[in-house]
């Protein structure tokens, strides 16, 4: 070969789409067509996402090494039960701000990717046109709407379960001591476990459905954060209590208790019979309290509680309700997309 031609051959290799440049364009090559156009359009977002899941999942790691240590120096474990001596106090000092941060990270970061990922993902390209345009090439609706929903999808789950899975590991040795045990109403069954991952399906999914049907970004993330209020008000006053089954214990009315087992949430309480007949924990509190106890035979206390053995079994099953939320809404953008004008 001549030296002409080897200087002809390595130019058409330099604009050969096949080969791998030098270079920014080098990135390319692990995404290209329509999932490198989605990530090039949403890439501040996704960038962002990525940067918060690893230096999450790093703080997270490094303070779980300080935090064993911790639990090993004062004898305490995930069986001891909290707030003897200087322990809740201590702890509280260290690693309460630390819990803190983390459970508002883990509630608030779904409802930021519905607001921010999910409510401009298609509307965005409805506004500017860009749907249109695409409809116009030789793509395919359905396989752009893989594409557009696909990768910032899988981003998003992915970084959620990472920061879900490091942050459960972190609060497990500590469980009893943080938010004084309180796993159900301080934002710890929300930010552990499959719940997470399921939150952030269910508002980016909403979010997409909302902007598709507003055809406009920023109207659709309003929309999106309402529906996120709204729907975190219900959860939280409404529904999540009645995931698991409520346990109750008596004792004396006028004796010691509860007894509760270590993880236990305390639920409500009662005052009841002998045989069992509950009243209201306010009854018979003012006036001739004793003669009223005896007119209606209250003898005994009673309290509700949700036992720490249900936690799991109450997350999935929250998980599983808001996944096959997720599914319905996603049929209908789907369904959308295909069968009505973008």
């Amino acid at each position: 070969m001549t030296r002409t031609s080897t200087a002809g051959a390595r130019a058409a290799d330099a604009t050969d789409p096949g080969s791998v440049p030098a270079g920014p364009a080098a990135r390319r090559t692990l995404l290209h067509g329509l999932p490198w156009l989605v990530w090039r359009r949403h890439r501040t977002v996704l960038r962002l996402l990525l940067l918060t899941t690893a230096v999450g999942c790093a703080v997270f790691a490094y303070q779980r090494a300080g935090l064993t240590d911790f639990l090993h120096t004062h004898g305490a474990g995930p069986a001891d039960p909290a707030g003897q001596g200087t322990l809740s106090t201590d702890f509280e000092n260290a690693y309460g701000r630390l819990f803190r941060d983390g459970t508002q990270l883990m509630t608030y970061l779904p409802v930021l990717l519905g607001v921010f990922l999910g409510a401009p993902l298609i509307a965005a390209e409805q506004e500017h046109g860009t749907v249109k345009l695409i409809s116009t090439q030789s793509v395919s609706r359905g396989r752009w709407v893989a594409a557009t929903l696909g990768l910032p999808l899988a981003v998003a789950v992915l970084c959620t379960a990472l920061l879900s899975a490091v942050f459960t590991w972190l609060w497990t040795p500590a469980r009893l001591l943080v938010m004084d045990g309180d796993w159900l109403t301080s934002g710890i069954f929300e930010s552990t476990g499959p719940v997470p991952v399921a939150r952030t399906l269910f508002l980016t999914v909403c979010g997409i459905a909302l902007g598709m049907l507003v055809k406009r970004a920023v109207p659709a993330m309003a929309g999106t954060l309402v529906l996120a209020l709204v729907t975190s008000v219900l959860w939280s006053e409404e529904l999540r209590d009645r995931l698991g089954t409520l346990r109750s214990v008596s004792y004396p009315y006028d004796g010691n208790g509860p007894d509760l087992p270590p993880g236990a949430v305390r639920m409500d309480d009662w005052v009841s019979t002998a045989d069992g007949r509950l009243y209201g924990y306010g009854t018979c509190t003012t006036g001739d309290t004793g003669a009223c106890r005896a007119k209606l035979g209250i003898v005994n206390r009673v309290t509700q509680y949700v036992d720490y053995g249900q936690m799991a079994g109450m997350q999935w099953l929250a998980a599983g309700t808001l996944l096959a939320l997720t599914v319905l809404v996603l049929a209908f953008v789907v369904w959308r997309a295909h069968r009505r004008p973008l």
